[in-house]
């Protein structure tokens, strides 16, 4: 009975091991949401800019770099959203509206900032200036845009980053 009894405690505490390492092993490769996080950058030795910028991915599953950034700190500040694909992979057709949508299910349309010439097939931008107050407040917004390729670019954008853009907007505010 005792021999029986240490086999089974035996073979129970490796199914409980192999859980274990399982369990530790699934975290590690787990995905997670993505993180805000407001960045500095110096554009002259006394001059610091902050933008805040994001890793999303699109329905296909391809990455996407999100940043959202002021231009000119004074009193005309204005705010753009650029949005960055992975180059050879997606090309934007400009010039294309984006529109966003909130959860609430409101609607904006913005404007492409590159009407002319962008930097890079990959690269969008988009004015935010009159809507980010609209914006900074939502629990999620949806980014929808056309691609070069026809296809529809949908990028949701979470909680935490549109927390992130509106400390954003507010750390600029008190800088003013």
């Amino acid at each position: 009975m005792n021999g029986k009894y240490i086999q089974l405690t035996t073979c129970h505490l490796l199914v409980l091991l192999n859980l274990t390492l399982i369990a530790i092993l699934g975290s590690w490769t787990h995905c997670l949401p993505a993180n805000a996080l407001l960045r500095q950058h110096y554009e002259t030795a006394n001059l610091a800019r902050y933008h805040a910028q994001d890793s999303i991915k699109d329905s296909d599953g391809h990455t996407w770099q999100v940043l959202l950034f002021p231009k000119d700190y004074h009193a005309n500040m204005r705010y753009y959203l650029r949005l960055v694909g992975f180059p050879g992979i997606e090309s934007f057709l400009h010039p294309q509206s984006l529109e966003i949508i909130t959860n609430q299910g409101q609607t904006f349309t913005v404007a492409d900032a590159y009407q002319e010439l962008a930097p890079a097939p990959n690269v969008g931008q988009y004015e935010l200036t009159e809507i980010i107050p609209q914006l900074i407040y939502q629990k999620s917004l949806k980014l929808v845009v056309t691609l070069k390729t026809n296809r529809d670019l949908s990028l949701k954008i979470p909680r935490d980053v549109i927390t992130e853009w509106r400390l954003l907007t507010q750390e600029l505010e008190l800088k003013q």
